[in-house]
Parts: structure tokens; C-alpha cells; sequence
């Protein structure tokens, strides 16, 4: 095997240790033993809630699965469910974490009464007449939790990314699936629906692989393969959904007055309102994709900026030179904003050409994600372009040309009223003769880059 295979192996394998260590590093060679259940990242926060002054009795009677979804298959059918049946068992023990709660036993009430009189007759039969003690009465629940899985969403979101070269190459795959969970308190005295809460958990499922096939010698081939791949259990994700609409009606339940915290434990009981209300209000900007909505209401904008413009004209070996830029935005709509620029700099070429120049621009700006905090956008527009001729060869007359730019860019606003701003574009000149030199049938351009900070008026 020569060098270059060995250090193209060598890479893979480094991606892969980088990229899915905990994965690939922990494959199961061997049957393992039975264990103690997983607990969710939510099991945690759920006996971290504040206790209760007196719990709450409550019963479940059904906790159904209501999508009616089998699991997605690429090839035929598949009949087997999306998400568990026993949903009902999982509900009962979160509500058991959550100490607020006395789960009763109503989803096969029919059993536990037929043992009741299984109960009452042996002792009718073997105490022959006389009076023994009662069967305490069944408990009785002031609230019923209803509700179910109402909703299993496959591939909502897919894709993937590869690259192959050479005989080496590297893949990676995505899916990721989502559980919606319902779940409703009723008044058991008259019936009315206390309060509903509604939660949702993602399913993430991914795919990396790695190869490399080529002749490292005359009839010496060399075949590598590795990967792995990584479905998240939908049985846990249906846990953690559950378990935040415990957490959540829980709280709701305090705040609305439902049922009382212990009284001595206020500190605790204020610190998860305050957190629960910061995380609703979260939400509430926060995108199906997990993206944070930001509510930008910005009027206009002042940026400053360094600059640096490359020349590209009919001298070779254009130069990088530095140079400032200010700029005014008005905003016509969260995606659209109109900028006026200025900015100071030089074009040059090594020995042959060196100009100082003044330019202006007026452009339109298109933000793909004007609610995001980071967005890319497009730009585009012209202006003109001064110049105090050729220093490299005396020149010292002031010239202007007309020009067209358009270009790229990137804005992440680190708060509301102040952001960072990184522009790159094309700018084309109207002339041949901005460096005093035609050749060719190409116009002279040059090449321009920003990096600044915006300030945003509201």
C-alpha cells in the first residue's frame, strides 16, 4: 500500500471519529444483559418540580394511540405502529415522577373488580356467616387526564450530504420524524375541561458510511468500508413527549390556580413558573424546524466597514488593497432594504497599475431569512467611480466611470439593535479605460469585500 492510500484511509477513519464517535466507538459485539429502564432528559425536570400542598387523585382510563400511522417503509409494507400502544403505561409512571399526582388504576377497572369479588366471596365462603372486615371502598378521582398521540409525522425533514474522489469517499444521511402528544384534566364533579396542554418531540435517524476502492499496486486492490447508523427509539421520544406535557400541565395547573404548591417551597415554586413562562415565550418564536422567530421591526440601519477591493482589468497580477465603507439603509420590508454606500479605497497591479478611488452605490438588498438572527442575502444595484488616474505612471487627473455590483452577503444580529455584516460582490465598469489601457474586449472590474458593523434604528 503506497503513502497516499494509507493517508487517505487515515483521514476517513478521522472523520469518522470526529464525526460519530460515541457510535461508532460502542458497537454492540455481544448480547448484553437485561438493564433498568432508559430515563429521559425530561425524567429528571419532572422530579425536580415543586411539591405539591395535598396531590391530586386523578385517573387514566385510555392513553391512545389516535394516528393510526405504521412505521415508513422504503420497500412494501410495513404493519407494524409508529409509535407504542402502551402509551397509558407511560403516562401513569410520569405522573407517579412527577409527585404531584395518585394514579388509580382505570384501564382494566374490570380486572381489579372482579378480584374485588373473588375477594368477597372467599371470605363469605370461609368465614361461614359471620361478619369479617370490609373491602375498603375504591378510591375515587377528582380529575380524569384524557388525551392521546395524536399525531407521527414521517420525514419531515431529509438530506444528506457525500463527496467521492478518486476511488475514497464519504456520505451522510439524515431523516428526522415528529410525535405530537395531546393531554386534557376534567373536572370529574361536572365535567369541564380544566386545561389542555399540547407538546411535541422529533425523531432523529442518520447515516454516515465511509469507503475507499482503488489499485494501490499492478493487481493489488484495495477495498475499505465502514459506516453506522443511528435511529433514535420512538418509544423514548413518546416518553420525553409525555413526560413535558405532564411537566407543563403540571405548571399550568399552579398558575391557573388548579391545585396548590407545598406553601414552604415558594422559592422553588416562583423559580419553574419563571422558567416555564421564559421557555412558552420561547416557543412562541420558535419555528417547527427549531429556528428562532425574531420579531425584527427595523426602520433604517448605519453600517461601517473595512473594505478591500481586488482589480481585475487588462494589467495582470491585481493586488488586494485595503479601504473603508459606510453605508445608510432604509428598510421597505422585513426583506427588502435599500442601501446608499461610500467608501474609499485602491485598485492596483503590481508595478503597473496603482489608483486611488472614491466610489458610491445605490442597491437593493433581498433577506431570505429576515426573522432569523442570521440571515444570507442578495444585493445588487450601481453607482459611480472616482479615480485620480495612474500614480504608477504620473497620472493625477480625476475620472469618473459608472458601474453596475452585484453580490452576496451575511447579517447575524447579535441583539436588536446591533449587528454584524459580511458582503461580497462583483462590480463591473461601463469603461475599458479605468487602468488608461484597452486590450482586449472585456471591460475593466474589480472585486469588492465587507466586513462591518450594522446599526439598527426601530
Amino acid at each position: 500500500m503506497d503513502k497516499q492510500a494509507i493517508q487517505m484511509v487515515a483521514g476517513l477513519g478521522l472523520a469518522f471519529l470526529l464525526s460519530g464517535c460515541a457510535a461508532y466507538m460502542n458497537q454492540p459485539l455481544q448480547s448484553s444483559p437485561a438493564r433498568l429502564g432508559e430515563e429521559t432528559t425530561l425524567t429528571s425536570q419532572l422530579r425536580q418540580l415543586p411539591p405539591p400542598k395535598e396531590k391530586v387523585v386523578a385517573a387514566v382510563y385510555k392513553f391512545r394511540d389516535q394516528t393510526g400511522q405504521y412505521k415508513p417503509a422504503e420497500v412494501g409494507a410495513n404493519w407494524s405502529t409508529a409509535v407504542t400502544q402502551g402509551a397509558t403505561s407511560i403516562l401513569i409512571k410520569a405522573m407517579d415522577d412527577s409527585g404531584w399526582f395518585v394514579p388509580i388504576e382505570r384501564e382494566n377497572v374490570g380486572n381489579l373488580l372482579n378480584e374485588r369479588k373473588i375477594i368477597r366471596s372467599s371470605r363469605q365462603q370461609y368465614e361461614q356467616g359471620r361478619e369479617g372486615p370490609l373491602i375498603p371502598p375504591l378510591l375515587f378521582a377528582g380529575i380524569i387526564l384524557e388525551g392521546g398521540i395524536i399525531s407521527y409525522d414521517a420525514n419531515i425533514v431529509t438530506g444528506g450530504a457525500g463527496l467521492r474522489y478518486f476511488g475514497a469517499g464519504a456520505s451522510g444521511q439524515y431523516r428526522q420524524d415528529r410525535v405530537t402528544v395531546y393531554l386534557r384534566a376534567i373536572s370529574t364533579s361536572n365535567g369541564k375541561v380544566l386545561k389542555t396542554v399540547y407538546t411535541s418531540k422529533t425523531i432523529l435517524s442518520q447515516a454516515v458510511d465511509a469507503g475507499l476502492f482503488r489499485f494501490v499496486k499492478f493487481q493489488r486492490l484495495l477495498e475499505v468500508e465502514t459506516g453506522f447508523t443511528y435511529n433514535e427509539p420512538s418509544e423514548m421520544a413518546v416518553t420525553e413527549a409525555i413526560e413535558k406535557a405532564v411537566q407543563t400541565l403540571v405548571l399550568e395547573g399552579i398558575i391557573g390556580g388548579l391545585w396548590q404548591p407545598d406553601p414552604e417551597k415558594q422559592s422553588l415554586t416562583q423559580a419553574a413558573i419563571n422558567a416555564y413562562k421564559l421557555e412558552k415565550t420561547e416557543m412562541a418564536q420558535t419555528s417547527l424546524l427549531n429556528r428562532r422567530y425574531q420579531d425584527y421591526k427595523h426602520i433604517s440601519s448605519f453600517q461601517f466597514s473595512v473594505a478591500s477591493l481586488l482589480y481585475d482589468g487588462d494589467y495582470p497580477q491585481g493586488e488586494l488593497r485595503p479601504g473603508a465603507d459606510l453605508g445608510i439603509g432604509l428598510f421597505l420590508s422585513p426583506r427588502h432594504q435599500l442601501l446608499l454606500n461610500f467608501g474609499a479605497s485602491q485598485l492596483a497591479a503590481e508595478r503597473f497599475y496603482r489608483e486611488d478611488v472614491l466610489y458610491a452605490d445605490l442597491n437593493l438588498s433581498f433577506r431570505f431569512l429576515p426573522h432569523d438572527r442570521m440571515t444570507p442575502y442578495l444585493f445588487g444595484g450601481g453607482g459611480v467611480l472616482i479615480g485620480r488616474g495612474n500614480a504608477a505612471a504620473g497620472g493625477n487627473a480625476a475620472r469618473h466611470f459608472f458601474k453596475i455590483n452585484g453580490g452576496i452577503g451575511f447579517e447575524y444580529h447579535l441583539n436588536n439593535w446591533l449587528g454584524i455584516d459580511l458582503g461580497f460582490d462583483h462590480n463591473f465598469i461601463f469603461s475599458d479605460e479605468l487602468d488608461e489601457r484597452v486590450h482586449g474586449k472585456y471591460n475593466d472590474y474589480f472585486w469588492r469585500t465587507r466586513l462591518g458593523v450594522k446599526l439598527f434604528l426601530n
